[in-house]
């Protein structure tokens, strides 16, 4: 008879069947011993059937991925200090009386990945896209004194520039680009962001979120052009850590 399991946690996201988190943890609980743990998707096509999701009370953990870091928060009690100033949740702890807490771990999973990348001359970074995710990496970023900007398809602030008005001026002083769109992801490995490439030069660090393909195609022509380039698994490995760290304190 198969062992009835008692701790549920999950990832909440859309279109995950890919996702890393469920065979990570999967992976985790079987070394760890932890048979009466299970993780699995939530894979819900609008937020608000979230609710729905709570109904279950074995669910001790859950990880949000794309596109509900910011859209969750309205379902959540409270948040610790980092989330709150972010406004993106990646990671729900159930509290003892049964409260809802948000935190973010991108930001400890994104600073500790490229910290050792970082050189004295990557004092500026590019942030492709807007989502929820980029929202952590900004933060990562004015805690390591980086300056950036937030390149989006429609700009609407100061903090934002369009892809087009990238240049070889711009890239001069912007060495570290951030890939914070899911473009590139497989199956559709072939597309990249639509950022001036050829003037990507040795000086230049490209991070992506992605980790599927292993080297996107955004990191393959930074690569060609002499770029440092760095995928998005380890991040994604210390941040699971991290939610582990916070389900179980």
């Amino acid at each position: 008879m198969e062992e009835k399991k008692e701790n549920k946690f999950g990832l909440l996201g859309k279109n995950i069947s890919y996702s890393f988190s469920r065979g990570y943890f999967t992976e985790k609980f079987k070394d760890l011993g932890l048979n009466k743990n299970e993780y699995v998707n939530f894979d819900l096509q609008q937020i608000e059937d979230f609710p729905a999701v709570l109904k279950d009370k074995n669910i001790k953990g859950i990880n949000i991925t794309i596109p509900y870091k910011e859209d969750v928060m309205q379902y959540l009690d409270t948040f610790d200090k980092t989330a709150k100033k972010i406004g993106a949740v990646n990671t729900i702890k159930f509290t003892k009386k049964g409260k809802l807490k948000g935190f973010n771990t991108d930001v400890v999973g994104f600073e500790n990945s490229i910290k050792p990348f970082l050189k004295k001359h990557h004092k500026k970074a590019l942030i492709l896209g807007t989502g929820g995710a980029s929202k952590a990496i900004a933060f990562a970023l004015k805690k390591n004194k980086i300056k950036f900007k937030f390149v989006s398809r429609k700009p609407s602030s100061k903090k934002q520039i369009s892809y087009e008005s990238l240049s070889e001026k711009s890239l001069k002083k912007y060495t570290v680009i951030i890939n914070c769109t899911p473009l590139g992801t497989s199956p559709d490995i072939e597309k990249c962001p639509n950022i001036p490439y050829e003037f990507i030069t040795n000086k230049h660090l490209l991070f992506d979120l992605i980790y599927n393909p292993e080297i996107s195609t955004f990191l393959s022509k930074g690569k060609e052009n002499g770029a440092t380039i760095k995928n998005g698994y380890e991040m994604l490995e210390l941040q699971a850590e991290e939610s582990w760290r916070i389900w179980n304190m």
